[in-house]
């Protein structure tokens, strides 16, 4: 499974430069996670990020996640962040190591979820929201929350169905992709309105925590986390107060587009 000699030591000199801008941008008083997406590429290139230390890793599909974490060490954090179907849970929920869903939207899925994870499962599942701030159509993602107190929001009615109906998922904050321009222009901008968006939804979503389960239940130790920004903006997005990056292209290198399902 090792990779070749050049090979290992390409990714491992990304994953070190990557590590240091992440380092260098951190605006927060928490360490930022580095997720390493590592979708399309070999299990070697994983390998060879893991043994420098690298732990979280980012899949956009099931089978090749579940193929990838059957072949590679137990303690990789593997961090789902594809678009999530309910069909497709009960298979995420069988990966031992399956860290975080970094995209759920819906009820249905967070059940499905619940339902199929293993009652010897030591840890409860790490549950992002994936939020739409850019409001383009073709992305996944709820609306942003724009009231603490709006009853008809899709993100706090999906939140009150998580606290109440499934024990075994842990909600640790949201996620967003952000648009593509925004992205392209992120080292110009002085400010990321798709950033600023997700922000002001975990603030909002915040007061709604603290209103209905109190500051006992979710304190400090509570805080949401936010994951936003990728190979191309994670700097600007670490600088706007991210606390979860996810980087494939600067670590890996490009992609081969796929060819089948």
């Amino acid at each position: 499974m090792s990779a070749s000699i050049e090979r290992a030591a390409e990714v491992s000199e990304s994953l070190a430069e990557i590590r240091s801008r992440v380092q260098a941008a951190s605006s927060g008083s928490y360490p930022p996670i580095l997720v390493a997406v590592s979708k399309y590429k070999p299990a070697s290139d994983i390998l060879t990020c893991y043994e420098d230390g690298q732990l979280d890793f980012g899949e956009n599909y099931v089978q090749e996640l579940v193929e990838k974490a059957e072949a590679l060490p137990s303690k990789i954090r593997w961090h789902f962040i594809g678009t999530l179907q309910s069909n497709k849970a009960k298979t995420l929920a069988a990966i031992p190591n399956l860290h975080t869903i970094q995209t759920l939207t819906s009820l249905k899925t967070a059940k499905a979820l619940d339902k199929a994870l293993p009652a010897d499962r030591l840890t409860p599942l790490n549950i992002l929201i994936q939020v739409n701030t850019s409001g383009e159509d073709a992305k996944s993602g709820l609306p942003p929350l724009t009231s603490s107190t709006d009853g008809t929001s899709e993100v706090l009615r999906l939140v009150k169905g998580l606290i109440t109906e499934c024990p075994k998922l842990h909600l640790q904050g949201l996620m967003t992709i952000g648009s593509l321009e925004q992205s392209l222009h992120a080292a110009e901008l002085d400010e990321n309105s798709d950033f600023e968006r997700l922000k002001a939804t975990r603030d909002l979503l915040q007061e709604y925590l603290v209103r209905e389960l109190g500051d006992a239940k979710w304190g400090e130790d509570r805080r949401l986390l936010l994951s936003m920004g990728m190979s191309s903006d994670f700097e600007a997005a670490l600088k706007a107060g991210s606390d979860i990056v996810r980087v494939g292209t600067g670590i890996f290198g490009q992609r081969p587009k796929k060819t089948s399902d």
